[in-house]
């Protein structure tokens, strides 16, 4: 009789333990499946700030399924983020920069997706007279003698990265207390220069966007060294396992896919009457801006 209770017993522990095996095994696949869904998108704040990825990423998600969780912030922290293979896919605007981390084989599969330019902004009073000089780099040689005040993001982000070049040929180093970093993204950074009557380098699509709440005016334009390319990267599975390569191509494949690239094309047009962005997929760097 003992016995009998006895090997019951153990039965029931036997059924339990493995129903809660079960459960445990099955949590565990929902956990890793809704992981997979989820793609780490690490993005300049241009994409973000303009608009177009309020567009983009719910249709991608309806499209594919796929949930993402985008960070945006300066370029060269996006692309660190993805050569640490903490972003499943990395959409960024320094070609000089990205080509580095494709080099070293961290990131993978680069692809231009689309163009816009930078632009001189500033109060329109103009304290450096500025205003239609046909060279970016004239214009910031004209500020720093001037000694007007110049609001710049030093945050290494590609904006940064191309202002530091600009700076380069101008043959000035900026430095004194006209010269003002904020450490923030665009957006916030043409707000400073804003509040400081102050110059900037910006990316036109963000400029548009927020133009109705800034005092800036377009001073400099359409210098062919104001040319701002944005490309699409995957982070290299092989250096960090932990990544979601399937949603990093997807996303990637989304972007340079025909319905996106449609997208792109006209984003901006009905509001500002001109598109924020020029599709670029299927293009070599050489072909563009002509």
């Amino acid at each position: 009789m003992v016995g009998e209770r006895w090997r019951k017993t153990v039965l029931r522990y036997c059924v339990v333990g493995l129903a809660a095996m079960v459960v445990m095994q099955a949590t565990l696949i929902d956990v890793v499946q809704g992981a997979s869904k989820t793609v780490i998108l690490a993005t300049t704040t241009s994409t973000q700030d303009s608009g177009l990825l309020d567009v983009l990423v719910p249709l991608f998600e309806k499209r594919t399924g796929y949930l993402v969780k985008t960070i945006s912030v300066g370029t060269g922290q996006a692309l660190a983020l993805g050569g640490r293979g903490e972003a499943d896919v990395v959409l960024v605007h320094a070609p000089e920069a990205e080509k580095r981390y494709v080099a070293d084989g961290t990131l993978i599969n680069r692809q231009l997706v689309m163009h816009n330019d930078f632009i001189v902004v500033g109060p329109k009073e103009d304290p450096a007279q500025i205003r239609g000089m046909k060279k970016a780099s004239d214009a910031l040689r004209r500020i720093a003698e001037m000694k007007a005040a110049f609001v710049s993001r030093g945050d290494n982000s590609g904006t940064h990265q191309l202002e530091k070049r600009l700076w380069k040929e101008a043959g000035r180093e900026p430095i004194g207390e006209w010269y003002l970093e904020s450490g923030q993204g665009m957006g916030q950074t043409l707000g400073i220069a804003t509040e400081k009557r102050a110059y900037t380098l910006t990316d036109r699509a963000t400029y548009l966007a927020l133009k109705k709440r800034l005092i800036l005016d377009i001073l400099v334009e359409r210098d062919p060294s104001l040319l701002n390319i944005y490309s699409v990267m995957g982070v290299n599975p092989t250096r960090f396992p932990k990544v979601n390569t399937t949603g990093g191509m997807a996303f990637a494949d989304f972007i340079v896919s025909p319905a996106a690239q449609e997208v792109i094309k006209n984003f901006g047009v009905e509001k500002f009457g001109e598109p924020l962005f020029f599709p670029d997929a299927g293009k070599r760097e050489e072909e563009i801006g002509r």
